[in-house]
């Protein structure tokens, strides 16, 4: 008798099992009609994490992927939704975060006729901000443009990735799909990281500049190691979106402003600058003159070949940074004895003055805070009094946004939370917001409320887009002139909590603060304080 064949999978049991295999088990979503059918027979043991609106879906994704390790899968509708996520596609490519990202299709059978709600040209909707995109040509390739669409997201350096997916794919016969192990760790060029090794022996004055990528890379343990060999002070590259270096740690001293002429002047006196997991540098406003200070020399060491490309200044290992640095720890430190940076300035302390100081809050919010607990920001108007009075212990501590877009951090700050429950890691996540920048994703308080989350939305309430009127003068606004549309009054948090389902606390007087904020902290659950600041 003629043995039988075992009965092929639908597109849909092939990539459910291929996601299972990748250990993805949760999905992201704000789904629509060309969704649907990926839908069916949803399996028990996933989870499905539905956002309000397509930027908060993927802003979740983003914190959740950077929490984990590994990447998340998103799920938009057609043109509208993808449409609407572009803001936080952007900063996820920004933030280098594995994302999947499927959109749903009309089906193959009526695409010829432009149908209602379909994506003309789908993959050329989210470029460039993913590294690949597809519509595969057949609905029994699907699984297999996840397995590539996997591999390329986690590649170095990482990103999202798009998959449009027609309707009708999903109850296709195709084969099964097992998954390959790929390395996604290059190692450094044995010749030019020798080059390192001899330059940091050999230096008088050697300063280190750390960025995202650090922490990215797993790789903060190591540096600490690596300042400490060389007595080499740290400063963190501007912008950077995570924290690289524990910032109360000796050789800490302090953050590279994203201009030209401050950055030269800041590491003048160094003549070896070793950067880390960032660019070299990154800049916000035009400037003039050499990027780097006269008799110094520039070694960066990243994991992007494109970074290294447009560097404007010494030289480049595109790597690992973990495996870069690991080796540099292996190799000969040289007989020089240096001593260490003078000890930077203690913050100054604030008093509770009416009206409540931005400097004020954060100081007392740094005060009150338990040793693993998580920040995540978007409160540009307040980056700098954060440096300050809020600083980072270390890894996995710190999350903002490297795109400057607005609208990420509240549903990272939910992914994030999320990502670290699942993982079983100690703390709680603080979710540190302008009052304007929670405007672009409030929705992302109904998924925390939701979830349940050990999170605290803390919004600092200055009833203005403050980054946008501290910033007028460098365009050429007089002294006291407000830039048009920059006001912001009238908003209630606490009532917008409520009506997401969270508790909510207004405070506005800085006697009330310690004892309201050690509430927010310490709350069984998501919660909001609003901190109405001068």
């Amino acid at each position: 008798m003629p043995i039988e064949s075992p009965p092929r999978p639908t597109v849909r049991e092939a990539f459910v099992r291929l996601m299972r295999d990748l250990g993805i088990d949760t999905v992201f979503g704000n789904p629509g009609s060309t969704e649907l059918p990926m839908f069916r027979n949803y399996p028990k043991d996933f989870q499905y994490i539905l956002g309000l609106q397509e930027s908060v879906v993927v802003g979740m994704a983003d914190g959740y992927a950077q929490a984990t390790r590994n990447a998340a899968m998103v799920n938009l509708h057609s043109a509208a939704g993808v449409g609407h996520a572009m803001g936080n596609i952007f900063t996820a490519f920004r933030n280098q975060t594995p994302l999947i990202i499927t959109a749903g299709q009309q089906a193959r059978s009526i695409l010829p006729f432009d149908p209602f709600l379909s994506a003309t040209q789908a993959t050329e909707l989210p470029r460039p901000y993913v590294k690949w995109a597809i519509e595969p040509a057949r609905a029994e390739d699907v699984p297999l443009a996840l397995l590539r669409a996997y591999q390329v997201a986690m590649q170095a350096p990482q990103g999202p990735v798009f998959i449009s997916i027609p309707a009708d794919d999903w109850e296709k016969t195709c084969d099964w799909v097992t998954p390959r192990q790929v390395s996604h760790a290059s190692a450094p060029d044995p010749a030019l990281l020798a080059q390192v090794a001899k330059a940091l022996a050999g230096s008088r004055s050697p300063v280190i500049v750390v960025g995202a990528g650090v922490d990215r890379d797993a790789a903060v343990e190591a540096v600490v190691k690596l300042a400490e060999r060389h007595q080499a002070p740290v400063y963190t590259a501007p912008m950077s979106a995570r924290c690289g270096f524990p910032e109360q740690h000796p050789l800490f001293s302090g953050f590279l402003p994203p201009m030209r002429e401050r950055i030269v002047a800041t590491l003048a006196g160094h003549d070896l600058i070793l950067v880390l997991g960032a660019p070299a540098f990154s800049y916000h406003i035009e400037g003039q003159g050499p990027h780097i200070p006269e008799g110094s020399t520039l070694w960066q060491i990243v994991d992007d070949a494109h970074t290294a490309a447009w560097t404007p200044a010494g030289h480049s290992v595109v790597c690992s940074v973990r495996l870069a640095v690991q080796s540099l720890l292996a190799a000969p430190s040289g007989e020089a004895l240096r001593s260490g940076p003078a000890a930077r300035p203690a913050a100054e302390r604030a008093e509770p003055t009416g009206p409540m100081s931005v400097t004020f809050a954060l100081q007392t919010l740094d005060e009150l805070r338990q040793p693993h607990d998580v920040v995540v920001e978007e409160a540009p108007g307040s980056r700098g009094v954060m440096q300050r009075h809020l600083p980072m212990p270390g890894a996995d501590s710190f999350y903002t946004m490297a795109s400057g877009g607005l609208g990420h951090g509240m549903p990272a700050a939910v992914g994030v939370a999320l990502g670290r429950r699942q993982l079983g890691l100690p703390g709680r996540v603080i979710a540190l917001i302008g009052d304007g920048s929670s405007m672009y994703s409030i929705q992302a308080l109904f998924s925390a409320a939701r979830l349940k989350l050990p999170l605290t939305f803390v919004i600092l309430n200055n009833r203005r887009y403050a980054a946008l009127q501290d910033f007028a003068p460098v365009f050429g606004y007089a002294p006291g002139e407000t830039p048009e549309g920059t006001d912001l009054d009238g908003l209630d948090f606490p009532a917008l909590a409520a009506g997401h389902g969270l508790p909510g606390r207004r405070v506005e007087e800085p006697d009330a603060l310690r004892e309201a904020l050690a509430e927010a902290l310490t709350h069984d659950g998501p919660c909001l304080i609003e901190l109405v600041v001068a």
